[in-house]
């Protein structure tokens, strides 16, 4: 039986751009006190924090979780032809156990790199639902739900969106919610958009959708409803703050204007954009439009991994290189963004992102006694600029050791590592 209450003493605290040296309690699911001076005896557990620093857990706020499974699977090549002529194909085998053995690793490596929350859309859900009680994260899933006009396809899109709702919305003692689905503005109808806004109104579930991730995307919604992306989702009334948006790389100020106004949220994702050659998204300026920006990965197809800590750095260099402006995307601004940011795109705010007195008490805590953060000067610049996944040395979920000095507590790694070796060599031979 886990430990109702843990103390990790004696360590750096970092908070947004504030790092202190104190203690903190947590007790069940929740942070109870911040110090500099708290009694043992409190704690059922105690966690030796020295050497260490403790950051919120992160926030993965756009992956596709099963998809590590297709890693490598189909890698230089752009969007279109990766989708129709590998990825898509491949997905044609998919099935409750792949997509659980792949989601289970996901999670594993989530772990491993320091990541507690984060936002998936793919398919199967019931299945990452399964394994995602079971590694101890908490997450926002979706079914990827596609019509492409058909109306039968639609119907059996909601069918099995609200079957996922019935079966899994706020699991796992909470941990697990769920959110409404469609795939992109060029793979949905109308109908089907303007019905997931209708039901998400009414039940008061959240939005996640892809939008103007690459120039041929937008040609062709241009082409079908006459105005671009964000323009036509604003024209029939889709667009609400509780829809976060992936990608956002191809935006006109107009769409600009429409995502601040309505309070879309968009998540970054740089290392998929440039594998891909998506293109670059103008996150700089968005965020000088006071809009939130969480930071993703994507999926493990199109990344390679799920490190955050890596995302981090990409997301502040591709803002440099591209504005040539060294001072774009400063460490303080992309950590919110993996922190803080990311938990106000998905809509928990008030219970994540940050190391308060009363929040949910997930955290990570990153070795600093390594060559690549010595000496140890400036902690938001170690973290988003030197530090790697493999300095995560424990993380907490929901008051939870999912993982301590590397050792993960509820995950069998051997185990999974072979369950998804196996169900990925029995996918790719069905092609």
């Amino acid at each position: 039986m886990e430990s109702n209450s843990i103390l990790i003493e004696n360590t750096l605290i970092l908070d947004g751009e504030k790092m202190e040296k104190g203690s903190i309690l947590i007790e069940n699911d929740k942070i109870r006190e911040l110090s500099k001076d708290i009694n043992k005896k409190e704690a059922d557990k105690v966690i030796d924090g020295s050497k260490k620093i403790v950051i919120p857990g992160m926030v993965n706020t756009h992956t596709h979780l099963s998809m590590t499974l297709l890693r490598g699977l189909a890698d230089d090549l752009n969007l279109d032809t990766w989708l129709n002529d590998h990825i898509w194909p491949m997905e044609a085998n998919l099935n409750e156990d792949y997509c659980y053995a792949g989601a289970l690793l996901g999670c594993m490596e989530m772990i491993k790199y320091g990541t507690t929350t984060f936002n998936d859309m793919y398919f199967y859900m019931e299945d990452v639902a399964r394994a995602v009680e079971e590694s101890g994260l908490r997450c926002i899933l979706s079914h990827g739900m596609i019509d492409l006009g058909d109306a039968h396809k639609r119907k059996e899109e909601f069918k099995k969106t609200h079957h996922l709702i019935e079966k899994c919305h706020n699991s796992a003692s909470g941990r697990i919610q769920v959110a409404y689905g469609p795939h992109s503005p060029y793979t949905c109808s109308e109908e089907l958009l303007k019905q997931v806004r209708e039901e998400a109104t009414k039940k008061g579930i959240s939005i996640h959708i892809h939008v103007g991730e690459t120039r041929t995307e937008v040609q062709q919604v241009t082409d079908a409803q006459g105005k671009r992306p964000f323009e036509y989702l604003d024209e029939i009334g889709f667009l609400k703050e509780d829809v976060l948006a992936a990608h956002g790389v191809w935006l006109s100020s107009e769409e600009i204007n429409i995502i601040k106004k309505r309070k879309v949220s968009l998540s970054h994702n740089p290392a998929s954009n440039m594998k891909l050659a998506s293109g670059v998204s103008p996150v700089d300026q968005l965020i000088k439009n006071e809009v939130v920006v969480g930071l993703g990965t994507d999926g493990a197809a199109s990344n390679n991994n799920l490190d955050m800590l890596e995302e981090m750095k990409l997301a502040a260099l591709l803002q440099k290189v591209h504005t040539l402006d060294p001072t774009s995307l400063p460490a303080e601004k992309v950590f919110q963004m993996a922190t803080i940011h990311g938990a106000s795109a998905l809509g928990m705010e008030k219970e994540i992102g940050t190391i308060k007195e009363g929040k949910k008490a997930d955290l990570a805590l990153i070795n600093i006694k390594s060559p690549h953060l010595t000496p140890f000067r400036h902690p938001l610049s170690h973290l988003v600029y030197s530090a790697q996944g493999g300095d995560v040395d424990t993380v907490i979920c929901n008051g939870t050791i999912l993982m301590e000095n590397r050792n993960l507590q509820f995950i069998k790694e051997n185990q999974v590592l072979e369950l998804a070796e196996n169900a990925a060599e029995e996918m790719l031979s069905k092609n």
